[in-house]
């Protein structure tokens, strides 16, 4: 006689959803879960994140195989990350183009394998990273471009005799401090 039954499921972190709103403002295009719970459960969770695609009972073997057959797909574009806690998921963080680890309640090993670690848990962080990220490469290239400018600029200056001494230090050293200043914009990002 069936008398009952008890059923265990990790709950869905409040933000989760908002998280996958800030991803797909960010330009990603495909989410993808990767689980060792049931078919139910993932079923249930993909539906309530709106999730593009969902693979469920999986062992850590099983979602490096579903990672490598998604880097290997012919019309992938663009880098694939993966952000997940577990020791299990260390395997997949270290495969992932981009891992993501989440520190506060993760394991050492998902920490130690990953290429980024959101220290506080918080899945809406991920926005905030690839806005960090987008806005880091951004003023590197305008320091890049900026310096080499100038310093050709300076040298074809030099070689037809209208510079002098100072225009060398400022091409140097002040083209530096520029890019110094330029830098410390990184600072303010703002979330999506």
């Amino acid at each position: 006689v069936f008398m009952g039954s008890v059923t265990v499921a990790d709950t869905i972190k409040p933000d989760s959803a908002e998280a996958i709103a800030a991803l797909r403002a960010c330009g990603v295009k495909r989410t993808v879960m990767l689980t060792g719970d049931g078919e139910t459960t993932a079923s249930a969770v993909a539906g309530e994140l709106g999730l593009d695609e969902y693979h469920a009972a999986l062992l850590p073997a099983d979602k490096v195989e579903r990672v490598e057959a998604l880097l290997a797909h012919p019309d992938r574009k663009g880098k694939l990350a993966f952000v997940g806690d577990g020791i299990n998921d260390a395997p997949v963080l270290a495969r992932a183009d981009i891992g993501i680890a989440m520190g506060g309640m993760g394991s050492d090993a998902a920490i130690e394998a990953a290429d980024v670690v959101l220290m506080d848990d918080d899945p809406r962080k991920l926005g905030l990273a690839i806005a960090i990220a987008k806005k880091t490469l951004r003023i590197v290239r305008q320091n890049i471009v900026f310096s080499l400018v100038i310093k050709i600029g300076c040298l074809l200056l030099t070689a037809l005799g209208y510079t002098n001494m100072w225009w060398a230090i400022f091409a140097d050293v002040g083209v530096a401090v520029l890019a110094i200043l330029n830098a410390i914009r990184a600072l303010n990002v703002k979330n999506l």
